[in-house]
């Protein structure tokens, strides 16, 4: 297996249904063969507001991915640092292609603000929409799993202790 080296730049493929949603370039900041980080800026060509968030240019993602988890998780912080929350994907469990992350997304989100007040289950109808459930049960249940666990986490008094 692979293990990226600090410092070292990696391109980030985040695949939905078989094809690229988006690939952007990274830092990678440690790789222990199991848990990944990279940090990048907001990849967006523009701003988005979520309405409980929302993503600028300037914005910096520290993301960590899991080669035997069902999610990732970024953390995102302002041009000036401050932190605004966690947004968690659902995802199959990430995989290296030479030197690309590949992060297939599930559809399934959960987002946990800088103050642990606010937790979101989101995109869930996009989830039962997907066929997941039909054309591979394994997986959906899977990813539903990885919802309640992380849910349960955010609830219980944050994500620090996965990262």
């Amino acid at each position: 297996m692979a293990i990226l080296t600090a410092g070292n730049g990696v391109t980030v493929a985040l695949t939905k249904r078989a094809r690229t949603k988006v690939r952007y370039p990274a830092t990678v900041v440690r790789d222990d063969g199991t848990h990944l980080v990279v940090r990048a800026p907001w990849a967006g060509a523009d701003d988005r507001d979520f309405g409980f968030v929302r993503f600028e240019r300037g914005d910096v993602f520290t993301e960590h991915y899991w080669r035997d988890r069902w999610y990732a998780i970024k953390e995102v912080r302002s041009a000036d640092g401050t932190l605004k929350g966690w947004y968690c994907d659902i995802t199959r469990p990430a995989a290296l292609d030479g030197h690309t992350l590949v992060v297939e997304d599930l559809d399934l989100d959960l987002w946990l603000s800088a103050d642990g007040g606010t937790v979101l289950r989101l995109d869930e109808d996009e989830f039962e929409e997907s066929g997941l459930r039909t054309s591979d049960p394994e997986a959906a249940e899977r990813a539903c799993g990885a919802l309640d666990a992380l849910e349960a986490l955010a609830r219980a008094g944050g994500l620090a202790g996965l990262l």
